[in-house]
């Protein structure tokens, strides 16, 4: 099994141990230390990091694995770790930054299904690289979405369709109508923070720059500190005035505006004549969605919606009437639109959507049916001898893998360990060969394999063509 050092300047962080392959003997191990620096391995004598998933300004993220739970859980080690050199009291606000998301995660992670639970928070305190130096490191571990942020969705897949940006507000706007219910205000909604897991569900992450407003001191009540994400946070945020619920619905409408129109920058819609963000041109919306994120975007945050249930009222107006008070604050204009396109909601059945195959996940899968597919004829034809019966019993269990790939209950591994454990079958079981010598099936399942590629692409290659005819 391979550990992951978390130590920031360890020059070799991967370390392999061969004893930890064994679940069993994993779970009773004693500590483990870096090979290259010393640093014990297994966090609170329980988590192990395996991969290094990103770092930020304030630290960086492991996949890691609990041996303490039944299926070994996965979960995710944030390390607190700021960047570049920081004074007494910059050190300080950091710190309380990481142990804010600790705090607030404790509180209602494990009230709703969209946001992380929180597991574990702990220090630890080790022998620096220096002598007579010691480092101390902070850890927080939550749960792990398996998934990508829709930053990562937006570079694979281009821009956001109307239908896609309005699921996006009815998944999140419920989330925020929560968070600020607890009087927290997130502050930094973007969409790198927005996680969909692999069944389609979205998640809010982040909370490390959250401010509690109702257990505030009185006087500096909501006031902010300065922490922000440049182009998603309002006026009043970046001032370092008060937050309001309007400051993350502020975010929330430069969020979905950006994953509609496909900029990787923000800062490229700001037109500084008007003050304002430039959008509409460059995106196909209808009139009522567009009118719903110009208000969210308003510089004011009193002329904004004040809640996200009032965005959600919003949207599920059959003739909403929004009055532009920028325009005339006394007479406010109501101006009539067309009834509104209907808002799709988040499925609420057990059966959830399940997330979009890449084409190197396509063609790995065609290689994978055909491959089984041509092993599951020959050993059916070597023992009934009769093609009709093989030929409906294949399609049968052919049919079934197909299905398991389209629920991804068969993936990555699964796909070289099914066709190696049929093989190994058909190796030891004369019957299952027939005349065939193994090199003979290899080669059959082979080419069986490259040409249901082959027709996979041509196929993709059609609808690709053919999408964009009509």
């Amino acid at each position: 099994m391979e550990i992951y050092c978390t130590r920031p300047q360890c020059p070799r962080p991967q370390n392999h141990f061969v004893d930890l392959d064994d679940n069993a003997t994993l779970r009773t191990a004693q500590q483990k230390y870096c090979t290259a620096c010393g640093m014990p391995l297994i966090l609170a004598g329980r988590y192990l990091p395996i991969k290094l998933l990103g770092r930020g300004g304030f630290g960086a993220a492991f996949l890691s694995r609990d041996r303490y739970t039944p299926g070994m859980r996965q979960c995710v080690v944030k390390q607190f770790l700021p960047a570049g050199n920081l004074s007494a009291t910059q050190l300080k606000l950091a710190q309380d930054l990481f142990e804010r998301e600790a705090v607030v995660l404790e509180e209602i992670g494990s009230q709703h299904e969209q946001i992380p639970n929180l597991f574990a928070f702990f220090p630890v305190i080790v022998p620096g690289l220096q002598p007579n130096q010691q480092d101390q490191f902070f850890y927080l571990v939550q749960e792990y979405i398996d998934g990508e942020n829709l930053e990562e969705e937006l570079t694979r897949k281009g821009k956001f369709s109307e239908s896609e940006a309005l699921f996006l507000l009815r998944s999140i706007l419920p989330v925020l109508q929560f968070v600020h219910s607890k009087g927290i205000i997130h502050r930094d909604i973007k969409p790198s923070n927005i996680m969909r897991h692999r069944n389609g569900k979205l998640f809010l992450l982040d909370f490390g720059a959250v401010k509690q407003v109702t257990n505030s001191p009185s006087g500096s009540g909501n006031s902010s500190t300065g922490i922000y994400s440049l182009g998603f946070a309002p006026p009043e945020q970046m001032s370092g005035g008060k937050v309001f619920p309007s400051t993350d619905l502020y975010a929330m409408a430069v969020t979905v505006v950006l994953l509609l129109t496909g900029q990787k920058d923000v800062t490229e819609l700001f037109d500084a004549y008007s003050n304002q963000l430039q959008w509409q041109d460059q995106v196909s919306v209808s009139s009522h969605f567009a009118q719903i994120l110009d208000k969210m975007l308003r510089s004011a945050p009193n002329q904004r919606f004040q809640s996200a249930t009032e965005v959600l009222e919003a949207f599920d107006s059959s003739a909403q009437s929004i009055p532009d008070t920028s325009l005339n604050y006394n007479q406010p204009q109501v101006i009539s639109q067309p009834p509104p396109t209907p808002l799709p909601k988040p499925s609420t059945s057990s059966s959830t959507p399940v997330s979009q195959f890449s084409t190197l996940e396509l063609l790995a899968g065609s290689a994978f049916s055909g491959f089984e597919a041509a092993l599951i004829s020959i050993a059916f034809l070597s023992v009934l001898k009769s093609p009709g019966v093989t030929f409906v019993i294949s399609a049968i269990i052919l049919g079934i893998l197909i299905f398991a790939q389209t629920r991804r209950w068969i993936e990555k591994f699964d796909l070289v360990i099914i066709p190696a454990i049929t093989l190994l079958i058909i190796f030891f079981v004369p019957l299952l060969r027939g005349e065939l010598v193994i090199q003979q099936i290899v080669v059959i399942s082979l080419a069986a394999s490259l040409v249901t590629v082959a027709f996979t692409s041509l196929f993709r290659l059609i609808y690709k063509i053919l999408s964009l005819i009509l």
